[in-house]
């Protein structure tokens, strides 16, 4: 690992260990962007340093933004979002400038934060690909034990969609869903 990815890792790690919310004892999004990592390296142990970067930051000071500081429903939702995107590429182009990165990474980090090119670019894609993976393996649970049949299988279908035909296989491989909510990654 090179200094610099140590650097901009550690930056990272720092920031979020700031996060109020705890999880299983841990700072929330501390605890994600380790998860984040965790299946990066499993899923694509080749990953360039500008992917575990995006990875670990993917969340990166994601409670300083309060989801009810924007409008109910999916248009706020989907505004809010967005403006998540934007900050965690901005924190995170900022860290990998302190650390020396060059414009062509840098910006390359901001793309996938903002999720710029999914289904399009390999490297978009990927990062789509993990975070969906996150999702399934330690979130999918606790929300689908919240909402209503109906939803959790928008939201699965949802996900499935986001994500590359070999993950969509390898879900199917790895977990050991419902035939309802398989069928939506059997697509």
């Amino acid at each position: 690992m090179s200094a610099q990815l140590t650097q901009v890792l550690e930056a990272i790690d720092a920031a979020n260990a700031q996060d109020p919310n705890l999880e299983d004892g841990q700072p929330a999004a501390l605890l994600y962007g380790q998860r984040m990592s965790q299946e990066q390296e499993r899923l694509f142990p080749d990953a360039s340093e500008v992917l575990q970067i995006a990875a670990r930051g993917q969340h990166v000071e994601r409670w300083k933004m309060a989801r009810d500081a924007f409008p109910e429903g999916r248009a706020g939702y989907l505004a809010w979002r967005k403006a998540e995107a934007v900050h965690h590429a901005d924190v995170v182009t900022t860290l990998m400038q302190d650390a020396g990165y060059g414009a062509e990474d840098t910006e390359a980090a901001a793309r996938m934060l903002r999720k710029e090119g999914i289904k399009r670019d390999d490297q978009v894609q990927a990062l789509e690909d993990i975070i969906c993976f996150v999702f399934l393996k330690w979130y999918f649970a606790p929300f689908a034990a919240k909402h209503p049949a109906d939803k959790v299988q928008r939201i699965v279908e949802k996900t499935a969609r986001k994500m590359s035909a070999d993950a969509r296989a390898r879900v199917l491989r790895e977990f050991d869903l419902p035939g309802d909510l398989a069928g939506a990654f059997a697509a």
